[in-house]
């Protein structure tokens, strides 16, 4: 898929998201919208799922470790087709509904961890990428933690045990937004810089300045794959809010719902993206 349309598919999943956290007045935009690109070129370009093969393990999956960006994951498995009804995106996080607050494995095919507790999913994706090596499965795991995320020490057990057993089928997306919902990252804890950590605990690393640029997110991604006997970190340098206008650099919409004018508001923005 080229530049072009993968740009679409983005602004398209941007939208949905709005419109999810809005209809529900609850949920988490910023974070999803910075991620926005990060996981459109990877659901459309990467991996290799599909809405017929969604339900099976024969393929790529995908951990997302910040949970709460769920609207993100909804609106991206809804523009792949995997969601086949696109309205169903405005039954999020109502009672009954598949789509919860946190993404639950067991309600929706194409969800591969139920996640939520921070720094969890990083582990789940390296026990995921041991079972695939034991069973001689060549399909990759990938999964996306959040830079605030980093503060958990899970996070750190993992990245070592992903070392020690050569995860080479496992990459992992830093979202480095440098914001969290106390603030900046350097404020609360500062568990930067990312790369030298990483490096530190033998994983091969990639930075990708623009973090919202799907050229070099798929750079970064294409040589991941080409990585023999060691995890992949890709550090992405994102804007928490990207595409709209009072959210962008914002911590203030971690995890809040714009109102009806100011909905009206983000989705004018999105359009002229």
């Amino acid at each position: 898929m080229n530049t072009e349309e993968l740009r679409k598919h983005a602004k398209n999943i941007r939208i949905n998201i709005i419109k999810e956290v809005a209809n529900a007045n609850s949920g988490h935009p910023g974070g999803s919208l910075g991620a926005a690109d990060i996981l459109t070129v990877l659901y459309f370009n990467i991996m290799d799922i599909t809405p017929e093969n969604a339900a099976t393990q024969d393929r790529d999956r995908f951990v997302l470790s910040k949970g709460h960006c769920s609207p993100l994951l909804y609106a991206v498995l809804a523009e792949k087709g995997i969601i086949s009804d696109p309205s169903e995106l405005m039954t999020f996080r109502k009672f009954h509904s598949r789509l919860q607050g946190h993404p639950d494995m067991r309600k929706l095919p194409g969800v591969d961890m139920s996640t939520g507790s921070l720094g969890q999913g990083i582990s789940a994706a390296v026990g995921m990428a041991i079972a695939n090596k034991l069973s001689k499965n060549d399909h990759r795991i990938y999964a996306m933690c959040g830079d605030g995320e980093c503060e958990e020490g899970q996070v750190w057990e993992a990245a070592m045990a992903a070392h020690h057993y050569k995860l080479d089928n496992l990459c992992l997306v830093v979202d480095q937004n440098g914001l969290q919902i106390d603030g900046k990252t350097e404020d609360v804890i500062g568990p930067a810089p990312f790369e030298e950590k990483f490096r530190a605990f033998g994983w091969n690393v990639i930075t990708v300045e623009d973090g919202n640029d799907v050229e070099q997110i798929e750079d970064a991604y294409r040589q991941a794959m080409t990585v023999k006997g060691v995890p992949t970190c890709i550090v992405a340098h994102t804007v928490k809010g990207k595409g709209v206008s009072f959210m962008e650099n914002d911590p203030g919409w971690h995890g809040k719902a714009p109102n009806a004018e100011l909905t009206e508001i983000a989705l004018k923005d999105l359009e002229a993206m």
